[in-house]
């Protein structure tokens, strides 16, 4: 009964890596989700305050160490695009958290259940000697 121990131990053990490993992918996908969420608001604002603006006011761009003026229309679109770009980042990154989630509720699930049979396992070769 050892050996039957030790293959539900061995693999209790690689699906706990691969719970762990989802996991930390998991963390690492949230936040990338809150350091785009910053920069959308970032952008908004930039947005909102260019749409304030008329075309006899100069916009400026920081390119290095140097501000160069830039066409307010351009300015607007890139500021735009940058905002779709943005939002669909984050809408794939929440497609992947949502994956992920599923993935690991599963692990967890396969994890209960393996626990559940090493137990047993003990407690049969406990009863046993």
């Amino acid at each position: 009964m050892a050996g039957a121990e030790a293959a539900l131990q061995k693999k209790l053990k690689a699906e706990l890596e691969r719970y762990q490993g989802l996991q930390k992918e998991l963390s690492k996908c949230v936040a990338s989700r809150q350091k785009l969420e910053a920069q959308l608001t970032e952008n908004t604002i930039v947005k909102e305050e260019l749409d304030l603006l008329d075309d006899s006011n100069a916009v400026f761009k920081l390119m290095g160490p140097v501000l160069v003026k830039q066409d307010l229309t351009e300015a607007k679109s890139t500021v735009g695009k940058r905002l779709e770009y943005i939002t669909g980042e984050i809408k794939r990154c929440e497609s992947q958290m949502k994956e992920l989630e599923r993935r690991s509720d599963q692990e967890r699930e396969a994890l209960a259940k393996l626990q559940q049979d090493f137990q047993k396992a003990q407690l049969k070769a406990a009863a046993r000697t």
